[in-house]
């Protein structure tokens, strides 16, 4: 009897069509692999074209190119068998019979852990399929409540955790709970052996929720007097040490009680309704200056120019300035237009600086409403409150600082501190932002271009660009800025008799300044004042210069300044001969 004929099919290459015809496994794979191991195509094409993996293909067509036909059929029973070490399957065997309530995955985990051996969860499965339990004779571990010692109910925890058993494996076998297991675990992990002991319930005298290591960072803290517990609690916040404010004010009078610390002197004041509280970001921005009196550094006062939002208070520019003019003001104001745009409003004291024309010219241009608060009444202004917070956190250090630069990196230090630490107005936000910057975000007010910011303050404000010397051209003079720039674009600020030169945001030089008839030329350039700025140039001179030798201003000879350009001839060139 003739055998069945099969029915005809087109021949084809499309894998669809192919996965469709075949039959058995053995033969899917080879007509998966068969380009590759036969036409020479790489895994990568052949993967795009099935939409198989390229790491199977590839393994399965080294395995062809070693083994052949074989390597395309299953492993047999026994063999897979031969292949699992007896030990790893008795202990498999064991698992399950001790506790029927662990899964492959659980099992899998455990004799990796325990041998060193990996096998897969599939494997697992078929050898609790194929093989017979083994009658268990006794428990390892009796449950967690029936062992006497709790010591040992403790460490029947941890080693079943070492074998490799989930938290939910183990609160099953030892009937307790899953927060037991983590409970027993955490202090075995921070305390080692003593946390196998029981810990005593009763309250104890002393602080409760804090460590010696807080305690002793609270004590250097403390070494600025005018710190409360609010500052305290923030700045320990921001180190990653999280004690309320009622804490932190208990281990301050601690510490002001064993070493005689003094504490803030703080006098008791009734809240009044502030006239220009913001209801959004941006809406009113408050400035004001402050006079730094702790010390001269080497003589001249130093004032301290802040911009704060009044919605989220936050700084948004701050600088410290020899001089209190309109120059250093709108300076400080550039840099908080620049980066975040101008606002709806700007309020301030009565002050000349803060209504100077140039200032007034600003406002008129970008769109700026002027606010004022009323005379006397120093209280309706949110910046001097943050002046008072800034007595607390940083004049201390203020009096400290022996240098220019030392007094800069106290202040920028400051302003990030102020920034980014809780901050008692935004103590109960349902959002959770507390500090200042959080409640900022990325929110910004009316953005502008930087040639239009130019062009607003091109009256006061002027780019130039230093020599390999360190000098820029202004009108006829020539000025040293700073020799550790070469090349860059720094900005020149002139506002009355003062000229400064600044370089993104700091200042390198301040000079004082005489005009020529016509208010426009400069007859004089003198009292240089050079900063010291993490600019400088890390090379040191040969020598030191006197300032008669060093001339950091030079007036340059009367004439023009470039070479000019001759026009082109229209007429050729006669020849001679």
């Amino acid at each position: 009897m003739p055998p069945p004929t099969r029915p005809r099919s087109e021949p084809t290459e499309e894998w669809t069509q192919l996965a469709l015809l075949t039959k058995t496994p053995a033969q899917r794979a080879y007509e998966l692999i068969r380009p590759v191991v036969l036409f020479g195509r790489s895994p990568a094409e052949r993967a795009e074209e099935t939409g198989a993996a390229e790491r199977t293909i590839r393994r399965q067509a080294a395995r062809f190119d070693e083994d052949g036909l074989p390597s395309l059929l299953p492993p047999s029973p026994a063999e897979q068998q031969r292949r699992l070490p007896p030990a790893v399957r008795q202990a498999i065997l064991a698992l399950k019979a001790e506790h029927p309530l662990l899964r492959p995955h659980e099992i899998m985990t455990i004799i990796e852990v325990r041998f060193d051996y990996s096998v897969g969860h599939h494997t697992v499965t078929r050898v609790l399929a194929r093989e017979t339990l083994p009658v268990p004779t006794t428990r390892r571990y009796p449950p967690y409540h029936q062992i006497p010692d709790p010591a040992a109910r403790r460490l029947a925890v941890i080693r079943l955790h070492s074998e490799g058993w989930t938290v939910t494996a183990i609160a099953a076998y030892l009937a307790t709970s899953r927060q037991t297991v983590h409970t027993t675990l955490r202090r075995w992990i921070a305390e080692g052996v003593a946390g196998l002991e029981d810990k005593p319930h009763a309250r104890t005298a002393g602080v409760r929720k804090t460590t010696f290591a807080a305690i002793a960072t609270v004590r250097e803290l403390q070494e600025n007097p005018e710190l409360g517990e609010w500052r305290i609690h923030a700045a320990l916040k921001r180190e990653g040490i999280a004690l309320s404010p009622r804490t932190c004010g208990r281990i301050l009078a601690r510490n002001r009680a064993l070493y005689g610390l003094p504490g803030p002197k703080q006098a008791p004041h009734e809240p009044q309704p502030m006239p220009f509280a913001a209801s959004r970001r941006h809406q009113y921005w408050t400035v004001d200056l402050r006079y730094l009196d702790m010390h001269q550094l080497g003589g001249g006062n130093i004032y301290m120019l802040s911009i704060l939002d009044n919605y989220s208070r936050a700084v948004l520019a701050s600088g410290l300035s020899r001089t209190q003019d309109a120059g250093a003001y709108l300076m400080v104001l550039y840099a908080a237009i620049r980066q975040f745009g101008s606002p709806e409003a700007i309020v301030s004291d009565g002050g000349g600086i803060f209504k100077a024309t140039q200032v007034l010219a600003v406002y008129a241009a970008l769109g700026i409403l002027r606010e004022q608060i009323d005379r006397r009444q120093p209280w309706q202004s949110y910046i001097e409150t943050q002046f008072n917070v800034m007595r607390r956190m940083a004049d201390w250090h203020v009096s400290q600082a022996t240098s220019w630069a030392e007094l800069l990196a106290v202040h920028d230090q400051w302003v990030t501190d102020f920034n980014y630490q809780d901050h008692w107005a935004h103590r109960e936000r349902e959002d959770g932002k507390r500090s200042p910057a959080g409640v900022l975000g990325w929110v910004h007010a009316t953005p502008h271009e930087p040639a239009d910011l130019h062009r607003v303050f091109c009256s006061t404000r002027f780019g130039r660009r230093l020599d390999r010397a360190g000098y820029l051209r202004f009108r006829h003079w020539r000025i040293y800025g700073e020799q550790g720039l070469p090349r860059e674009q720094v900005a020149v600020w002139l506002y009355g008799d003062h000229l400064t030169v600044e370089y993104t945001d700091a200042v390198l030089a301040q000079y004082t300044v005489t005009y020529q008839p016509g208010e426009r030329q400069l007859r004089t350039v003198a009292e240089p004042l050079l900063f010291e700025t993490p600019f400088r140039s890390p090379q040191p001179p040969l020598w030191a210069l006197t300032d008669a030798e060093w001339l950091k201003a030079l007036r340059l000879p009367a004439g023009p300044t470039r070479r000019q350009r001759r026009p082109a001839a229209d007429t050729q060139q006669r020849l001679f001969v």
